[in-house]
């Protein structure tokens, strides 16, 4: 086989001070969608389009008359029966009665006290309340319309406390505990915030070997709102024994990335991980060693065990 002249780089170290900036997304620390548990004719709407609402506050009413009409039978049949089982007790105490009798008009006492609670728990679900405090969304429905479990009523969001969420590479993943202080910037905003991290994703992302970061924003600015973009400061501190190559030199792959190693006269591709990077260097986390010489020229005509000559080292 010809042998092929390239350029390499000998791999050394220097110090590089390790700053990530990521992009962020700031989100509502709470947001759901209001629908029914039950169908139902609306009765009362009380929903402002982008109004703030306190926890419990009723937005939803649905037609109850005919459960309310259940409810008064069912208390009037309860008060008779109580007054049954009252007189069937004083019975009991002088043998008036067998102590089954006595029992029955217990049970249908019981038995209708049940019968109420259930009709009072389907007359809650015709009430549609704020699950939490927050903003309201846009409303989708009218006073009068007949709405279905699957009907989306409005949206709400607590808006008072944000969230700031962002994926960092998988080699940082080690260094944003929960607890972690991190700093973000907001177009609009002339000095930086920071927010705390609350989880961190289980899995890495395979496609770009990242993982999800969720943090608590400190402190409350109006300015901040749901959706904004934020750009996410990371400060690692400074590492003094980097190992840096030319960016020219790192081959990307579906997965990983790859760089050709000089070893004898021999080309040899090798696993890489990489850090952070500057105008021209990117940092090399493992695969490679100090002297170790990277190919960083003709990169897609070199195939494994390809016979490589130095044509120029830069150190």
């Amino acid at each position: 086989n010809a042998i092929i002249k390239v350029e390499a780089y000998l791999v050394g170290t220097s110090p590089i001070s390790e700053k990530l900036e990521v992009p962020g997304s700031l989100l509502p620390y709470e947001a759901t969608e209001l629908r029914p548990e039950v169908s139902g004719r609306i009765t009362q709407l009380n929903i402002h389009e982008g109004q703030s609402v306190s926890k419990g506050t009723l937005l939803v009413k649905l037609y109850d008359a005919d459960l309310q009409a259940q409810l008064k039978k069912l208390e009037v049949q309860l008060e008779m029966n109580q007054k049954t089982a009252q007189r069937q007790s004083e019975l009991l105490k002088i043998d008036g009665i067998s102590k089954q009798e006595y029992d029955l008009s217990e049970l249908a006492v019981s038995n209708i006290r049940a019968d109420i609670e259930l009709i009072k728990t389907s007359i809650d679900k015709t009430e549609i309340r704020a699950p939490f405090s927050g903003r309201l969304g846009l409303r989708n429905v009218s006073l009068g319309a007949y709405i279905t479990p699957a009907t989306l009523i409005t949206n709400i969001r607590q808006e008072d406390q944000l969230k700031l969420e962002f994926t960092v590479p998988e080699k940082y993943s080690a260094r944003l505990g929960a607890g972690t202080v991190v700093a973000f910037t907001v177009d609009g905003l002339t000095r930086p915030m920071t927010a705390k991290v609350i989880a961190t994703e289980e899995a890495i992302t395979e496609d770009s070997r990242s993982l999800r970061i969720r943090s608590i924003v400190q402190g409350k600015t109006p300015q901040l709102k749901p959706g904004a973009f934020a750009k996410v400061i990371l400060d690692f501190g400074q590492d003094k024994n980097a190992l840096m190559i030319p960016s020219q030199a790192v081959i990307p792959q579906a997965r990983g990335k790859k760089v050709i190693v000089y070893r004898g006269g021999i080309a040899q591709f090798e696993d890489v991980t990489t850090g952070v990077r500057d105008s021209s260097r990117v940092q090399i986390v493992s695969g490679l060693v100090r002297g170790d010489t990277v190919v960083t020229s003709g990169l897609l005509t070199i195939k494994p065990e390809s016979k490589l000559e130095i044509a120029k080292l830069i150190e």
